[in-house]
């Protein structure tokens, strides 16, 4: 049977993408969805709180790090479990630049660090993360 996407009800997400000195910020995930798949730091958006400033709470709840700035890159509709567990998300994905803090893994991450394109491209990843990613290093050059 065919889903009608739009009745989906979509919940906001986010999540940032930070290229820095050639490898790319990632989180294990701790829970589920994608429990054990690295991905890009993010999460849902609070009610009343605006992209921005979730994605820049979900970095530091996750990896401790904060930013010099983001910047919307792309944008994600993601279904949700067919069983109804997990909703579907409407995930906007931030460039973040500048660094700053003491990384370490928190929040729902199991394990964080900073990955090459072609390191990412061994693991088990979110198949978004990577084509973000690379469309990233393209445009870097």
């Amino acid at each position: 049977m065919a889903t009608d996407l739009s009745q989906t009800i979509y919940l906001p997400g986010v999540s940032v993408a930070i290229l820095h000195d050639g490898r790319f910020l990632l989180i294990q995930r701790g829970h589920e969805p994608s429990m054990g798949l690295y991905a890009f730091p993010g999460g849902r958006v609070h009610d009343g709180e605006s992209d921005e400033d979730a994605v820049r709470r979900e970095l530091a709840e996750e990896t401790g790090l904060a930013v010099e700035g983001v910047a919307p890159f792309r944008q994600y509709l993601l279904s949700g479990s067919p069983s109804g567990d997990y909703p579907a998300f409407r995930l906007l994905v931030f460039r973040g630049w500048g660094p700053s803090g003491r990384l370490r893994a928190g929040d729902d991450a199991a394990e964080v660090g900073w990955f090459r394109l072609d390191e990412m491209e061994a693991l088990q990843i979110i198949p978004s993360v990577l084509d973000t990613a690379r469309a990233i290093a393209a445009e870097a050059g």
